[in-house]
């Protein structure tokens, strides 16, 4: 005679189970994207600074009077549109490549990995888990848009103030340039701006020294509240992870017909939602990258330029125009488009392979 099994107990943990799984897979995708996608995020940075300037300004000599006289005439830099951003993108990376090293394509990934691997696991972490929570206390055990966007929320905004002050170091690291590599560039090349001489004069001597000189400079020159410059353009950057997150969630509906078929059809619709949906949030959102990395740049001769939100955007568009709120969106697509593939697709195989 069969002995009856005694019932299950009902879990009495607040968390779903293997929330856990949430929080590694998170992680290793983020890292594996960051490490691919480094060089473009270090194009990306510098394009948003504006410590940095394109100097493509067309150099002529005209000589009259039998050639005694000799007149300089400089033509304007060639404005081009989104495709030749893109071309550009590409001679800044062969520019930073030949004139200053291999190793600057990957400069601040040091602190880009310390920062990902958190964030992504936080981020992932606390938008996977939430999202059940909400769902069985709130909505009836069911998933729905107001669920995805609440828990997309509530993660982007932990997730930015617990890593804003490891974005802060990797910012400053990627915008320091060695003064011989400046000197040596070529005119047409992607060179700092004169403004921005007394930054490389201390990058030679602080900041191109590694993460702990950059903490310490930090530290010494504008206190605790120096690492958390530029928390309030991640906060508006929330809505870009909260658009991605409820993209992601419709689109993987859209595409859920390839379930469980494996190969190529997929795959392809696991990389184009995670694709398309990080390009749609980037592309109405942008504006707050390039605000948060001049909220984070360093003191230009004892002086800092951007002091709040509200007083950058003006100031840049003042300055600039608004043309340049959208500085770097090449490079910036470049990198976040397959950076989000490789991500969501290391981060949902991880959860079908632990069977989450």
């Amino acid at each position: 005679m069969a002995t009856p099994t005694a019932p299950s107990k009902p879990s009495t943990s607040f968390l779903p189970a293997k929330s856990w799984q949430h929080f590694v897979a998170g992680g290793l995708g983020g890292m594996c994207g960051a490490i691919v996608t480094s060089p473009f995020d270090v194009v990306k940075t510098r394009l948003q600074s504006d410590l940095f300037r394109e100097n493509r300004t067309a150099v002529g000599v005209m000589r009259s009077g039998g050639g005694a006289t000799a007149t300089v005439v400089a033509s304007a830099p060639r404005v081009g549109g989104l495709l030749w951003n893109f071309v550009e993108t590409g001679h800044i990376l062969r520019d930073i490549y030949r004139y200053e090293s291999p190793k600057a394509l990957f400069k601040g990934l040091g602190p880009t990995l310390v920062g990902v691997v958190p964030a992504r696991s936080i981020n992932f972490f606390t938008y996977g888990n939430g999202k059940r929570i909400i769902a069985d206390n709130f909505n009836h055990g069911q998933e729905n848009t107001y669920v995805h966007l609440t828990a997309a929320a509530i993660a982007g905004i932990l997730t930015g103030t617990a890593t804003n002050p490891i974005w802060v170091v990797k910012t400053r690291l990627q915008l320091a340039v060695d003064a011989a590599a400046a000197k040596s560039a070529p005119s047409f090349s992607f060179t700092p701006s004169y403004s921005a001489q007394n930054v490389i004069a201390e990058g030679n001597s602080h900041v191109l020294g590694g993460s702990w000189r950059t903490i310490k400079q930090i530290m010494r020159e504008e206190g605790v509240r120096g690492f958390y410059k530029g928390l309030s353009a991640s906060y508006l950057g929330v809505t870009e992870g909260t658009i991605q997150w409820v993209l992601y969630e419709r689109l993987k509906k859209l595409s859920a017909g390839t379930e469980g078929q494996g190969g190529v059809a997929e795959w392809f619709g696991m990389l184009g939602s995670a694709g398309t949906a990080k390009c749609v949030a980037s592309l109405i959102t942008y504006p707050h990258e390039v605000l948060r990395t001049r909220l984070r740049q360093p003191r230009v001769n004892g002086v800092l330029k951007y002091t709040g939100l509200w007083q950058t955007l003006k100031l840049v568009i003042a300055e600039e125009g608004a043309r340049s709120l959208y500085g770097g969106l090449s490079a910036h697509l470049m990198r976040v488009v397959p950076n989000a593939a490789v991500m969501y697709s290391i981060y949902e195989g991880i959860l079908r392979w632990g069977g989450s």
